[in-house]
């Protein structure tokens, strides 16, 4: 256990000092470690309770979801019994299904064409045998397509992944530093944004679902009739996101959707000099766009997001090249966040701010402050204790920590690592786990001792036998850990993360570096006795 051969000796060594190295980029302001390499660059975040910022906790809108899915599922019924060529009527959504009637002749092929629409949940690779549809002959011709609960869930869950994707992208657009964007329970998503004091443009971009439509303005009927009823059935009134005018009259006919935008851009109009979002589609959106201009030349198509109509210009020509831009009375920042809105694409369902905290900075230095001066004071009197009761291999032990902790800071850097002061709780929690190690083998040296071995072989017994035991303790907090971070969210994960690396670099600097420190001064010294 004692003999080290030069290049394992050579690998311990450097393996620990770039580690420790990684650590580096921590104690220098950020503004200079930006002008290093990009690999240099990685270095430790501070979390919301660390250096303060904005929390919020969005609640997805569950009733919006189900009326959304009834509603395709409305549509896929005419869509299919149109192709079938099969009559039907009293086409109405109630509650958590859908109805339809069709004659009793046809009740029949009726229902075996729309039980094609029930597919497993889970998509192909769904084995629990569920459908997210269930079809049933209600009688008298009623065919009746039911939302169970369980599609209703994989349906939310759906929902709230891709909304996470969405949030994510929207806040990163805001360039703040490393945010906490997660899952919490069946419907709610944590938001956590270090640094930013002011939350209110965050909510504004994350309130709006963002959802963008190309439609024709319908100037057969003027608004102020449309609002007293007189609507034709393919039209629709909509609200000026700024008037005048209050509101418009367009066609439910979508010739465009938001989701074949792929770029979004806030520039300036080389006419006029105001902020506008300069937009471009895709291939097929670039496509429907240019038909849409090529028949309607002269008239006025409606921009309209989340149901407002921002814009309503009249199309002079043709627009073949896939690319456009809305103007709408915009300032710098607003038309910059509709083009973050745009390019980071449209919430699935509308998000509602049920939670919202904001975290001073002065309380964030509080906690740097308390925190550091529990780990000072914690460091202190360990090394204190190790120092009177083994003397000089305490010295050992207490270097060993040291690169321990060092280590530990390393490995959180590369990984860019979110600091919360659990996870400073974790670190110091970590030295006490680290002398425990060093602690168990000494003793063991000592009943070596005791038992009439000599000094190299005392020390040699005493670390392969106390290795079974370290092993099983260090192994049993790291599944503790583990399981702290798959279960646990928030400050409870950034605790578990410290606690497990620590873990690692603790068996690491116990059995491998004080091994090496110790076969060293065993070496060097050829001992008789053993000062411990």
């Amino acid at each position: 256990m004692l003999y080290f051969t030069r290049w394992k000796a050579l690998g311990i060594i450097l393996t620990a000092l770039i580690v420790c190295l990684c650590a580096v980029p921590n104690f220098f302001p950020e503004a200079q470690v930006k002008t290093w390499p990009a690999w240099a660059q990685r270095r430790l975040v501070l979390g919301l309770d660390l250096q303060g910022g904005s929390y919020l906790l969005l609640e997805v809108d569950s009733s919006y979801v189900k009326k959304e899915k009834l509603d395709q599922v409305r549509d896929d019924v005419r869509r299919v019994l149109r192709e079938a060529k099969i009559g039907y009527t009293g086409l109405v959504t109630r509650g958590d299904y859908v109805e339809v009637k069709v004659k009793d002749t046809d009740a029949q092929t009726a229902l075996a064409k729309l039980r094609e629409l029930a597919q497993p949940l889970g998509g192909l690779m769904g084995s629990s045998g569920q459908r997210d549809l269930e079809v049933s002959d209600a009688g008298g011709g009623v065919i009746r397509l039911n939302l169970p609960q369980a599609a209703m869930l994989d349906r939310m869950r759906k929902t709230i992944e891709q909304s996470i994707q969405i949030v994510e992208r929207r806040v990163n657009e805001l360039g703040t530093v490393e945010p906490v964007i997660q899952r919490q329970g069946n419907d709610r998503i944590l938001v956590q944004v270090p640094g930013l004091q002011d939350p209110t443009r965050l909510k504004e971009l994350l309130g709006k679902t963002a959802k963008m439509e190309f439609r024709m303005v319908d100037p057969s009927v003027p608004p102020d009739q449309a609002q007293q009823g007189r609507l034709p059935p393919d039209s629709e009134l909509l609200p000026a996101a700024a008037p005048p005018p209050p509101s418009y009259v367009v066609k439910k006919q979508v010739l465009v959707a938001g989701g074949d935008l792929i770029d979004a851009q806030a520039t300036f109009d080389q006419r006029t000099n105001e902020p506008v979002v300069s937009f471009k589609f895709n291939t097929s959106g670039a496509r429907k766009f240019s038909q849409a201009t090529q028949e309607n030349v002269g008239l006025p198509f409606a921009i309209i997001l989340d149901n407002k109509v921002i814009s309503a210009p009249v199309i002079r020509e043709p627009i073949t090249g896939g690319q456009g831009q809305i103007s709408g009375s915009f300032t710098v920042q607003s038309a910059n966040d509709l083009a973050i809105l745009l390019r980071a694409g449209a919430l699935p369902a509308p998000l509602t701010v049920v939670e919202e905290r904001t975290v001073g900075p002065g309380l964030g230095q509080d906690s740097i402050e308390k925190g550091e001066l529990a780990a000072y004071v914690g460091s202190i009197l360990v090394i204190i204790f190790m120092l009177v009761t083994y003397r000089l291999f305490g010295v050992f032990a207490n270097i060993a920590v040291a690169i321990n902790v060092a280590m530990i800071f390393g490995l959180l850097s590369l990984l860019n690592a979110t600091l919360t002061l659990p996870g400073i709780a974790g670190i110091v929690l970590t030295v006490g786990i680290a002398v425990d190690s060093n602690v168990l083998i000494y003793e063991r040296i000592r009943e070596e001792l005791r038992g009439g071995r000599n000094a190299i072989s005392a020390i040699d017994a005493g670390f392969k036998r106390a290795l079974a035991t370290i092993l099983d303790s260090n192994i049993t907090t790291f599944i503790a850990a583990a399981v702290l971070f798959y279960i646990g969210t928030g400050p409870v994960r950034g605790f578990a993360v410290t606690l497990g690396i620590g873990i690692i670099t603790t068996v690491f600097t116990a059995f491998t570096l004080t091994r090496l420190i110790v076969a060293g001064w065993v070496r060097w010294k050829r001992p008789q006795s053993v000062p411990i």
